[in-house]
């Protein structure tokens, strides 16, 4: 018998307020399929791997974008600036009110206008992650704006306060830290 045969299944409203705890940022996701521009909002977005340049999206199979993005063979990833609250819950089919949309190109794949940072991404390959399929992305090109990011916590909508400008320490580079 192994381990998860004993164990008692995991609530999953428990396991949704946990995975909230985790701050994160948000991004639209966007593709271009039907001579149309397709997004959705999401904070499963992660970089993957410095050389090649991959970063990772997870996509609910049920949800509209999951298909688009197969179909369309690549994905915009725009993170969302302070302020584009109602940019977020438009691409999640929350909000109320229509936001002025403006979308730009990088190398022939949309991504909002007026963001805090966007890039552009061929599908390299997907991986069947229980609900979603993870896709991942060999980025293709990249914009910053350097404007202060919107995150998400909680199931709230947050902002950044930084302590104070401080330059980035050398001596840490997660991406090449090792463990012993």
């Amino acid at each position: 018998m192994n381990a998860t045969d004993t164990q008692a299944p995991i609530d999953t409203a428990l396991f949704r307020r946990v995975m909230g705890s985790f701050t994160t940022g948000v991004t639209v996701i966007t593709t271009e399929a039907d001579d149309a521009v397709r997004g959705m909002t999401a904070n499963a977005f992660m970089s993957g791997s410095l050389a090649p340049p991959l970063c990772i999206i997870s996509v609910a199979k049920k949800a509209r974008m999951h298909d688009l993005l197969a179909k369309a063979g690549h994905f915009g990833v725009s993170m969302l600036a302070k302020g584009q609250e109602q940019v977020s819950q438009h691409f999640a089919r929350q909000g109320a009110t229509e936001p002025d949309l403006s979308f730009e190109h990088i190398e022939g794949v949309p991504v909002l206008a007026g963001v805090t940072a966007s890039l552009a991404a061929e599908i390299e390959t997907r991986h069947d992650c229980g609900d979603h399929t993870l896709f991942i992305g060999r980025v293709i090109g990249l914009r910053e704006h350097s404007r202060p990011p919107l995150v998400y916590h909680a199931g709230k909508y947050a902002t950044l306060d930084y302590k104070k400008e401080l330059p980035a320490d050398p001596a840490i580079d997660f991406w090449e830290l090792e463990h012993d």
